[in-house]
This record gives structure tokens, sequence and C-alpha cells, in this order.
């Protein structure tokens, strides 16, 4: 499944402006094509090695979105510095690390192989404001009891007022029914050998959807409580231990208004059905030798960071958890037709167990051959999750 974030929004809003309508609602096909370069380009505050997203458009009914190859790409500053760029894993990666700093304005240049050129509008950083906190609280959402997760920032100049978020959330996942034997039917017949330690515990993670944005123009003050997320109380993912990550970019008020705009067209559907069509979103580049389409913005903005980690003991003491992210009832099969029934007094020999439809052992009953199944997940979290520890967890 494809991950819709910023990125894969903007694709399909191009490769859908792109190509003429048909009278028959299926097969969505490309009648015309148009060749766009569609641009991601975040010059941030943070001293790092910057990075360039390219993308060809793609026509309406492609899988994939193939990366623009080739391009020369560039950073430049009325300062007269220049950043250079090199092809690295699908994207543009600068040379050195570098970061934007206040009252410098900086340009993006790319030259495609094909001889295009574009180059942005001259951009300066926005202001500088860390969020002050990221909190989680047990909350109630159209009725649904939860944990909500609220950004609270403030800026005293009332000079920042434009804001987007992003985050990305990772949680362990303990496999219930593990067990440290397995059923092991790799040489024939069904052997009980070690489990591995390392199908117990897992990390999942997910990214942020779409854009969010807040605009506190209207407000008394400059400052933002906003609920990033919402988690149901009857959800996995918070089951042992999570935690997110949020990123918050002050935005200029024509990055706002790109972003308000894309994020419109995208929830409206608009693009490809309705007849309020906008056409191509512009942002802030132009070709400079031709009049060659490109997609996207060169966004130069201020970001802070906050990392929060919680356990489901801390929020609901004394509560049972989430149920797990499958059904872990244990199962097992009568022997005339192999069917799954719950498991009460009924078992099964191993040696008998027949092929096809083996999922995981969880292990009851070993010194009579009872065999008792669940689901694979239940014993191996491996199927729902990473086995890595990421570098940053703290337990």
């Amino acid at each position: 499944m494809k991950n819709y974030g910023l990125y894969k929004i903007l694709i399909i809003l191009v490769a859908a402006i792109v190509f003429n309508s048909c009278s028959e609602a299926y097969p969505l096909v490309t009648n015309r094509f148009e060749d766009v370069l569609i641009v991601e380009a975040n010059l941030t505050n943070e001293l790092k090695k910057q990075e360039v997203k390219l993308t060809k458009s793609a026509k309406f009914e492609d899988e994939d979105y193939q990366p623009e190859t080739g391009a020369e790409v560039f950073i430049t500053d009325d300062a007269g510095n220049k950043y250079s760029f090199s092809e690295d894993s699908g994207k543009y990666v600068s040379s050195v690390e570098f970061q934007a700093v206040s009252n410098t304005k900086y340009q993006l240049h790319i030259n495609t192989k094909d001889g295009r050129s574009f180059a942005s509008s001259p951009e300066t950083l926005t202001t500088i404001t860390p969020m002050q906190s990221v909190v989680a609280a047990i909350e109630q959402k159209d009725d649904i009891n939860g944990v909500g997760i609220r950004i609270s920032s403030f800026d005293p100049t009332a000079t920042s007022t434009y804001y987007r978020y992003e985050y990305e959330e990772t949680y362990k996942v303990i496999a219930p029914k593990w067990m440290p034997i397995k059923l092991d039917v790799s040489t024939g017949s069904p052997v009980l050998v070690p489990n591995s330690s390392d199908t117990k515990t897992c990390y999942g993670s997910k990214k942020s959807i779409g854009l969010m944005l807040v605009n506190t123009n209207k407000l008394k003050e400059d400052r933002v409580d906003y609920l990033i997320r919402f988690i149901n109380d009857q959800d996995y993912i918070i089951t042992t231990r999570y935690s997110i990550f949020v990123r918050q970019y002050v935005e200029s008020l024509a990055a706002y208004n790109y972003y308000n705009t894309l994020n419109k067209t995208a929830v409206s559907g608009g693009t490809i059905t309705s007849p309020t069509q906008p056409g191509l979103l512009l942002g802030n580049l132009r070709s400079t030798n031709g009049d060659s389409k490109i997609s996207g913005y060169f966004d130069v903005c201020s970001v802070s960071t906050e990392r929060i980690y919680f356990n489901y003991e801390d929020l609901f003491p004394g509560k049972f958890p989430p149920p797990y992210a499958v059904d872990c009832t244990q199962f097992c099969y009568e022997k005339e037709s192999y069917n799954p029934v719950p498991c009460t007094h009924c078992c099964h020999y191993l040696e008998d167990l027949p092929r096809g439809i083996i999922t995981y052992y969880s292990g009851d009953g070993i010194k009579s051959l009872e065999t008792y199944w669940v689901d694979a997940p239940c014993g191996d979290c491996t199927k729902i999750a990473s086995n890595i520890k990421p570098t940053f967890w703290v337990d």
C-alpha cells in the first residue's frame, strides 16, 4: 500500500490533472500525458545534510513513480555560497551539512539531463519558534475514549502564525503467545525446535499521513494548542510502550497557502471528478529556459522537534490492556474434518497434522503431544513489526 503523505498527495494531484477526462468511469487511462517535474524540498535550520526529492509525473494508471535521475541540483544564497547535491537512494542529498540561517535568501536550482532548467524564488528562513510541549493525556473524541497527544507552542512576537506538523510514532509489540519452542515443518515431518527470542519483542512504526496545518492569524495570541494524534484506548499500539516524534514547521504565508490549497484539493476529490479543478498547482518554482512544467515547493522553514514516551500503565493504571492486533484465541483441529474449533479438550498428534493449515504452535500440553494453535502474529511478532530495536528507543 502506498504511503499518501505530502509527496504522494502532490504526485497524485499532478497525475490526475495532466490527463484528459474520459466519458466512462473505468478504466482510468491517460489519453494525453504531459511531463511535469515534481519537487519536494525543505531547507530547515537543522544542521544536517539537506534533501531534495525529484519525481517524474506518472500516468494515472501507473503503479510506481519514477525518480528524476541525472539532474544537477544545488542551492545558492545571497552571501555567495553554493551547496551541491548528489543522488542517493532515489533522492538528492547535499554534499555537506548546512543549515538555513536568518536574514539570508536561498534559491533552489535544478538542471535536468534532458536540458530543462528550473529555479525557485528567493526564500528566507521563517521565525524560529520551539514547541513548548508535547503531552499525552486521557481524552475523549467523538464519544470515544482514548489518548490525546497535544502540541503547545507560543510566539510572543506573533510572527510565526502559520504552522505545519508531521509525526512518526513507534510502539513496542510483544507477541502474547510466544513460546520457547516452535513447530518446524521445513524438513517434512513436524518437529518441535527451540524458538528464537527475536520473535518475541518487536517495534512497529507509522508516519503521519496528509497535511496538518494550523493558522493562528485570527487568534488573540500566536498560541497553538493542537491535537496532533488521537489513539483509541482499544488500539493495540499503546498496549505496552508508545513513542511519538513530532516536527513543527513554521511556514511563510506563501508556503501555508500552497499547502492549504494542496490539502483542500486532495480532500475534496476535485482532482478527478469535480468541475472546479484548479489546474496545475504552482508553487515558487519556475522554468528558466522555456515553458517546461514544474510542481512543488521550495520550503525554507524553521523546525522544532520533540519526542515523548508513555506506557499504557502510566495512563490507565490497573486497567486491562487493549486486544492484540489479531485474535489470539487458541484453537485446534478436529481429527475427522480438520476444521478449526475453539480449544476445549480437542487435541491432535503432530505426526497427523495436515499440511497447509499450520499457523503457529502455541505450546500447550507438550507432554501429551496435544497441539494448540494461534494465528502466526500471536507467537511471532515479526509478522506485523520489526524485531530491530530503534536506536532512539528508551525503555
